[in-house]
């Protein structure tokens, strides 16, 4: 016995589909036939916008000056030479460094300090990790020390205190200082503004203060003062933005002060942070800027080269379609221009 309802069941099953354009992927649609014509045109309408815009960008590029001094050796006195990382480890030794460097043409101001770190990743999946952005933000959320080991605290049992900012990335915060002079005139650093506002506003709280920082033992970099809040310490605030890789630039401050060409700037570096652990290198960078940013020739001439071979491959094209032209189909062929039935 079939009872009523799987008759029912069975007459909807049978019911064949119904047809429609959509289903049969028939709506109308834009489909462009590659004829010669065509592709050529493309290659060269990128030839002809890409290569002024490479141009452009790399005229812009060669318009910033850039002082750039490996000091990371330098500084380091000739009896340690063979054993850098035991005079840098030295609390006994005076990291005191000076060095020169040379303007090589106008910088206008304001001159950007860059100090940059090679061979230190930073993008490490565990460096990266070891933060807490709810204790960075508010001071409610002091005790919070998650994902901040080994890092995130002070003393043993119950007289454990967490530590603010908690984590490795504040723990390695650089501490390499620069004072500069040019004809016994000192160069102020101006280190407001060198950070993010969104950063200092909504990821950094003005009601929080750094505790127990660089008091555990092992000193891992710069120590805070606990005077000031969060948002206010710059420096931390640009180094605990990671870089993607192992090489990279952060701002150290600006010079707010005009350099002539052939001008001798002397530096006073004090050489505290160590890199030579790892063999890593540190280089001190005086910038200016472009509409652009700062020196990168690398778009200009990624520009260039796409537009170049976009150019020559038009040329090979149209020199094959001329000497040896092969006759195009006809296009009322084609499934699409066809009538659902296959009729044309």
């Amino acid at each position: 016995m079939i009872s009523r309802k799987d008759e029912s069941s069975s007459k909807k099953s049978s019911k064949k589909p119904k047809y429609s354009r959509f289903t049969q992927q028939e709506l109308p649609a834009c489909k462009p036939i590659l004829t010669p014509a065509w592709v050529i045109t493309v290659f060269v309408a990128v030839g002809i916008v890409f290569i002024p815009l490479g141009l452009v960008s790399l005229s812009a590029s060669e318009s910033v000056v850039e002082v750039v001094r490996e000091y990371h050796e330098d500084c380091v006195p000739p009896t340690y030479k063979n054993n850098m990382v035991g005079y840098i480890k030295s609390a006994d030794i005076d990291k005191t460094c000076r060095l020169n460097m040379s303007v090589p043409k106008h910088m206008k101001r304001p001159v950007y300090v860059y100090y940059q770190l090679n061979k230190f990743y930073q993008n490490h999946r565990r460096y990266v990790k070891s933060r807490n952005d709810k204790q960075l933000r508010s001071k409610a959320y002091e005790d919070s020390t998650t994902f901040c080991e080994p890092e995130e605290a002070v003393g043993t049992g119950k007289g454990r205190a967490p530590i603010v900012p908690c984590g490795l990335i504040a723990w390695s915060l650089f501490n390499d200082t620069y004072q500069f002079s040019v004809d016994s005139k000192t160069l102020g650093v101006n280190k407001k503004g060198i950070s993010w506002e969104s950063d200092r506003k909504h990821k950094f709280g003005s009601d929080v203060y750094p505790k127990n920082f660089q008091s555990n033992g092992l000193i891992g970099g710069a120590k805070l003062n606990s005077s000031i809040p969060l948002s206010e310490q710059e420096d931390l605030i640009v180094w605990m933005r990671t870089a993607a890789l192992p090489v990279f630039r952060k701002l150290y401050g600006k010079i707010e002060e005009d350099l002539d060409a052939n001008q001798m700037i002397w530096v006073v570096v004090q050489n505290n942070y160590n890199t030579y652990s790892f063999g890593g290198t540190k280089r001190l960078v005086l910038s200016t800027t472009s509409w652009m940013g700062g020196k990168n020739d690398f778009l200009g001439v990624g520009y260039l080269t796409v537009g170049g071979l976009s150019l020559f491959l038009a040329l090979g094209f149209i020199l094959v379609y001329l000497f040896k032209p092969r006759p195009i189909g006809d296009p009322s062929y084609l499934s699409w221009n066809r009538s659902p039935g296959g009729h044309l």
